[in-house]
């Protein structure tokens, strides 16, 4: 007999939401809050920090920013994660790490490379939980993860400190008519995505097995769609060899150098 659970009914059937109506209560607000702090963290260190964002010129300002997408301006409730390991960082200094490392003889690191990582997975785990929670609540979401772009421009936006990294930005709100009717969009077969012991490339069989019902979508009664002829070609154009995954990657190098050489 197949499970089921509440729970489970939430996940299969959360999708991303874009257009909003009404406004969320502070009780609401405060519930999904309270779901995110009780995320899994890496050694309970909780290794990141949310920012409210409420003032509605800096949600308009996020739109240009985060490769002109108006929802964002919209949206009723705006949550920044942010990986953060500033706080442990600040928190070693208060402490006397550095006069203890003296002591052992030993120079006082400084967040690397791992530390960021391990931030970011505490940061998106936070979100997730957040963006379930509110599932629950009949809350709709969606992940902004431009807000990796422009580093220079939102570091001052929000006054990031060094070991501070915005991994991610969900827009909250409760759907419209329209939002709750519209179709999920789908996933791909377990079997391409789930393997046993170790790592499988796919042939090229199963990628046309994998992209078929897209390509029929897309493609259908065309043989070319904005210069791409298959969804490869087409999602290389759209998203990976795009201009803003371009600054996404030199968004990304930017924080990264800030990060580690300061």
């Amino acid at each position: 007999m197949k499970p089921t659970h509440p729970v489970l009914d939430v996940l299969l059937n959360r999708k991303s939401v874009r257009a909003y109506e009404g406004e969320i209560s502070q009780e609401v607000k405060d519930a999904i809050i309270a779901a995110t702090l009780r995320a899994p963290t890496a050694g309970n260190m909780m290794l990141y920090s949310v920012i409210e964002i409420a003032d509605q010129s800096v949600k308009e300002r996020l739109v240009e920013t985060c490769d002109n997408q108006p929802f964002i301006a919209k949206a009723p409730w705006v949550l920044l994660f942010l990986a953060d390991y500033q706080r442990w960082y600040d928190y070693f200094i208060t402490a006397g790490v550095e006069a203890l490392c003296e002591e052992r003889g030993a120079p006082m690191r400084t967040p690397q490379e791992g530390d960021l990582f391990l931030a970011c997975c505490d940061a998106l785990i936070a979100a997730q939980t957040a963006v379930i929670a509110a599932e629950s609540l009949g809350v709709g979401s969606c992940y902004i993860g431009d807000i990796m772009e422009n580093y220079e421009v939102h570091r001052e936006m929000f006054r990031l400190p060094r070991y501070v990294f915005p991994i991610a930005m969900v827009c909250f709100g409760h759907p419209t008519e329209q939002q709750r009717a519209r179709e999920m969009t789908t996933r791909f077969d377990r079997k391409f995505i789930v393997f046993e012991g170790q790592y499988r490339h796919l042939h090229a069989e199963e990628f046309e097995e994998m992209y078929r019902e897209q390509q029929e979508r897309l493609f259908e009664g065309r043989e070319a769609l904005k210069g791409a002829r298959n969804v490869g070609q087409f999602m290389y154009l759209r998203k990976f060899g795009a201009d803003f995954t371009l600054e996404m990657t030199r968004s990304v190098r930017a924080i990264l150098k800030a990060w580690v050489t300061g």
